[in-house]
């Protein structure tokens, strides 16, 4: 049976810092929530790629844009920027990067990323 709970993100249960990106995971709820801040100048096949380990990003993204911008093109060639207040779902098979001179933060219900 559920419970009441709650969680803050300035005690998450893990953190992962990696070049241009800090991931904070909370898990709730038999749930795992990733508080992603993604510096200027980030791109995921530049500054992750490598400790991945595959030639696109391979995670399943579903989640909330607080804050900055962010682009995304998929493997197929769409693609989508990404802006505060949106919802996304972004499949396995692509690369993104922050837009602008300010830092982008995504809360993402996905499974958090393992390159660090």
């Amino acid at each position: 049976m559920s419970k009441l709970e709650k969680r803050d993100f300035n005690a998450p249960d893990e953190t992962r810092k990696m070049s241009k990106a800090k991931m904070e995971i909370v898990k709730i709820g038999g749930r795992t929530v990733t508080k992603a801040t993604y510096a200027p100048g980030w791109r995921w096949s530049v500054d992750t790629k490598p400790a991945a380990g595959t030639q696109s990003c391979m995670r399943h993204h579903y989640g909330y844009v607080i804050s900055g911008k962010l682009h995304v093109k998929s493997d197929d060639g769409s693609e989508l920027d990404q802006n505060p207040g949106d919802m996304v779902d972004i499949p396995p098979g692509h690369d993104g990067w922050t837009l602008g001179n300010e830092p982008a933060v995504l809360l993402d219900f996905g499974d958090p990323c393992n390159c660090n």
